[in-house]
């Protein structure tokens, strides 16, 4: 599986053939100003909710590739006001099988509006659950009891999650939800990119390591192999 970093909470992964774009937040973010957004090629673009700081780039870039968006079904509505219509809605705790693997969506405790205001439907998270590599993006969230249901149903390798604070859990309560989900590669995001969510590189990798945990916190334009 391939991880590509485009800064915030947006990523590509790339496995079995088919590339996965996660809350494409771009070309507002000035860390992420080298990124050309019509260079991103993907297949699917899975949108955890409707903040702008994880849709801002959804529109130019699924028309841009046609890829088909999986989001909250009031997220799919909105799209396709704006032009976009390969969209396949979905909801807390359902399950899909797409050609690429199984998704299965998780709560997530946020909020969710779109840029106009409009309301976003629940936030969510996500399992994916392939041949290759069982992965959870949690989305935007605070730590829930909710995670220590996500190994009954599978065994993760790797697993996505803020440690920013203010907006989301910070790395304090990520390496609670580390270990909610039996997970010990964690990649964090939503880290750095507005005054209230920097961190400390060195503290926050410290005290994951001293929980025997592996954080990578990627660099953005970066690409990493798990």
């Amino acid at each position: 599986m391939k991880f590509t970093y485009y800064g915030h909470s947006c990523f590509l992964i790339e496995l079995n053939n088919y590339k996965l774009l996660f809350d494409p937040f771009i070309t507002p973010n000035e860390l992420a100003k080298e990124i050309d957004i019509n260079q991103i090629q993907a297949d699917y673009i899975l949108i955890s909710h409707g903040h702008a700081d994880h849709i801002a780039d959804a529109v130019a870039i699924a028309l841009n590739t046609n890829a088909k968006v999986i989001a909250a079904w009031e997220i799919c509505e909105w799209l396709q006001q704006q032009g976009v219509t390969n969209c396949h809605p979905m909801n807390t705790g359902g399950k899909f099988n797409f050609d690429f693997g199984i998704v299965k969506t998780t709560v997530a405790q946020h909020s969710s509006g779109l840029p106009d205001g409009s309301y976003g439907g629940n936030p969510m998270g996500f399992i994916i659950k392939t041949t290759e590599k069982n992965i959870y993006y949690s989305g935007d969230t605070a730590l829930t009891l909710d995670m220590q249901l996500i190994p009954k149903y599978c065994n993760l390798d790797v697993a996505i999650m803020p440690i920013g604070d203010n907006f989301t859990m910070g790395y304090e309560d990520a390496i609670h939800a580390a270990q909610f989900i039996n997970c010990k590669k964690i990649v964090g995001v939503h880290f750095d990119t507005f005054g209230y969510i920097k961190i400390d590189h060195n503290n926050v990798s410290k005290a994951f390591i001293d929980e025997g945990l592996n954080l990578i916190l990627p660099e953005i334009n970066n690409s990493y192999n798990f």
